[in-house]
């Protein structure tokens, strides 16, 4: 199941949004079968991390139900 903003597009990390009316960007999105991130689904049931060089690493578990995270655009991937 993938995790969507309020707006209803899919969160991906990398992507760039709001989080508190500061520019942030989603570090990561808790995957069950990354190691990394597992943890974060084993107690909050999943979520995405948030990181806004003001404040540092935010973890939202219900994005949709956050007022405070905004989408504002995905990252543009580098030309070949």
């Amino acid at each position: 199941m993938s995790l969507k903003y309020g707006s209803g597009q899919e969160i991906q990390a990398g992507d760039n949004v709001l989080y508190a009316s500061e520019p942030s960007r989603i570090e990561f999105v808790a995957n069950a079968e990354d190691p990394d991130s597992a943890w974060y689904v084993e107690q909050f049931g999943g979520g995405c991390m948030i990181l806004a060089p003001s404040f540092g690493r935010v973890f939202v578990s219900d994005p949709r139900e956050d007022e405070d995270l905004e989408f504002v655009s995905r990252r543009v991937p580098p030309l070949a």
